[in-house]
């Protein structure tokens, strides 16, 4: 990923939280018969290894894990908020009109040596760990306990596990940190009604310009 140092953000707590905020990842790999992309959210365990340890899991029947089984390197790509940037929004265009639209947008990319498993109480922990992270922020959260155990036995059958220790990860927040404090704060203000997120990333560049 092509990132000027404008850009990048190194700050793994801050890489981690955005996972964690989107955890929906794009998984790309680089299979025997061709590249595949498939989507599905992984749990962060931030502790394991020096940059953290993905995990998420597939059907059986999703031929993915056969690909992944080989130890297969992969790519996985946690896009946070986008946004497009209107010129008309930079105080500097009144000056001299050299400006042009873009896109703001963040994201973090993780690479690693997928792993598979088809261990049951790592399949149950899988699912727990994942269910609860997401089932806390509603009002009566779901448990996996509250199904019959049975049930969750015969699902989690149906299930192939795939751990990816990470091995590098980068990301890039675009988030209008080349202009300058005038414009920045005119970018705010035009995404306040379509793109809250990205406007508060854009503030937040601000305060720590």
């Amino acid at each position: 990923m092509y990132t000027p140092s404008t850009f990048a953000e190194d700050r793994l707590d801050v890489q981690h939280a955005l996972i964690r905020a989107h955890p929906l990842a794009t998984l790309i790999v680089a299979g025997s018969m061709e590249l595949t992309a498939d989507l599905m959210p992984f749990a962060l365990y931030p502790d394991e290894g020096p940059h953290g340890t993905l995990r998420a899991h597939v059907g059986r029947a999703n031929p993915l894990w056969r690909e992944l089984r080989a130890g297969a390197e992969c790519l996985l790509v946690f896009q946070g908020p986008e946004a497009y940037v209107s010129p008309s929004w930079y105080a500097s265009k009144a000056e001299t009109h050299k400006v042009v639209p873009t896109w703001n947008y963040v994201v973090v990319q993780v690479r690693g040596p997928a792993r598979v498993t088809e261990d049951g109480a790592w399949l149950h922990r899988q699912l727990r760990d994942l269910t609860d992270a997401h089932e806390g922020r509603m009002a009566t959260p779901w448990r996996v306990d509250d199904a019959p155990a049975e049930f969750i036995d015969g699902l989690t059958r149906a299930l192939v596990g795939i751990e990816v220790p990470i091995a590098h990860i980068a990301a890039k927040w675009k988030v209008s940190q080349n202009r300058g404090e005038a414009d920045r704060a005119g970018v705010a203000r035009g995404l306040d009604a379509a793109a809250p997120a990205m406007a508060q990333l854009v503030r937040e560049a601000v305060a720590r310009a």
